[in-house]
């Protein structure tokens, strides 16, 4: 990597994969299951990003007692179905391939499972294109000391890249404050599952609607790290 090539890491639900239905049709199916009411689609949707047992407890209104069992059913399904019916959003995998090519090092923070999201990727084979992929444990609390959260996640991606500076694309508003409280710009995406305004709220720095677009603003805050350094370098008494 050179001292210009910014790294880039990336979200995995609403950013990279779409679940199409097999997050909230396995969150439906587990609800069913243990006799309790399912949301509407819309409070669904909303599911998607934040941490599954935080979401089930305040969105869906799990009891706490009969959470475990509710995340069983619901991993079992999407492993089972939930899977298959994910696709990657256009233009991602070209993606991929040209920062590749470039040399650029990209990685994954996820707070689903990190067992289940290199399954995900490998699904679609894309996995090997990343140096990292990082998530939470199976059990949603920790991987390897790292506590569940976007914040230690994003710093773990980091930690791995052995980098201190890279850019952060994710769809939900976590995925901007753990980018922020890292240090780090995120870009939001337009084709996940923010509601409208979230992500500008949140702090990113601006949000796209197509991988051009994506494409685009990477280069140009790698620019602006580029010319800061070129000014760093340049100090006498650096």
């Amino acid at each position: 990597m050179t001292s210009t090539t910014v790294p880039v890491i990336f979200d995995l639900d609403g950013t990279l994969v779409d679940p199409a239905g097999g997050i909230t049709g396995g969150i439906a199916s587990a609800l069913r299951g243990v006799g309790l009411p399912v949301p509407g689609q819309d409070l669904l949707e909303s599911m998607i990003g934040p941490k599954l047992g935080d979401a089930l407890l305040n969105v869906a209104k799990v009891p706490a007692d009969r959470l475990e069992e509710v995340v069983r059913r619901y991993r079992e399904h999407y492993v089972a179905t939930g899977i298959a019916q994910s696709r990657l959003y256009p233009g991602i995998r070209e993606i991929l391939e040209s920062f590749a090519a470039a040399g650029r090092p990209v990685a994954v923070a996820t707070q689903k499972p990190q067992r289940l999201a290199h399954k995900v990727l490998a699904h679609h084979g894309i996995d090997t294109f990343f140096h990292g992929i990082h998530g939470s444990a199976d059990d949603e609390t920790a991987v390897e000391g790292v506590p569940l959260g976007k914040t230690q996640i994003i710093a773990a991606a980091l930690q791995n890249l052995d980098t201190r500076h890279a850019i952060m694309v994710g769809d939900r508003a976590q995925d901007v404050s753990g980018a922020i409280a890292n240090g780090l710009d995120c870009i939001g995406v337009a084709w996940g599952f923010a509601p409208d305004g979230e992500l500008e709220e949140a702090g990113s720095v601006t949000v796209v609607s197509t991988g051009g677009e994506l494409v685009a603003v990477i280069e140009r805050l790698e620019a602006v790290h580029a010319a800061a350094m070129s000014g760093v370098s340049n100090d006498g008494n650096v």
